[in-house]
């Protein structure tokens, strides 16, 4: 019977760790359509502190916070964060769609291709 109660108990706590987890996301997800870049970062911190175990949520979590930077105008930020996650998860669906946004941003001007950078002089 104890066993039975402690793999009961074990059990809801992991799928309340994933609730959790679950149910910041889509605050995170709610606060983006609102405009609400401060509450998105802070639900996505609360999605990664709950996540330790679950790494594929990670690139979904960069992702979100890269088009928070993106919307709040870091458009360096952003780029630098897309480079991680084409970096870190270069097979994820979220590498593809960084590296659309890389390419946006790149043709509005907001962050500089690789040859234009290269090209710059440097004044002391």
């Amino acid at each position: 019977m104890r066993f039975v109660l402690i793999a009961v108990l074990a059990l809801s706590v992991v799928g309340c760790t994933r609730w959790s987890m679950n149910h910041h996301l889509n605050n995170a997800y709610s606060a983006y359509d609102r405009g609400n870049c401060e509450q998105v970062m802070l639900e996505l911190s609360k999605v990664e502190r709950a996540s330790q175990a679950r790494p594929y949520v990670w690139p979904e979590v960069s992702m979100m916070r890269a088009q928070c930077l993106e919307r709040q105008k870091m458009f360096i930020d952003a780029a630098q964060t897309y480079q991680f996650i084409i970096a870190s998860y270069p097979q994820s669906e979220y590498a593809y769609r960084a590296r659309a946004r890389l390419e946006t941003l790149q043709s509005l001007g907001h962050y500089p291709t690789r040859s234009a950078a290269a090209v710059r002089p440097t004044r002391f």
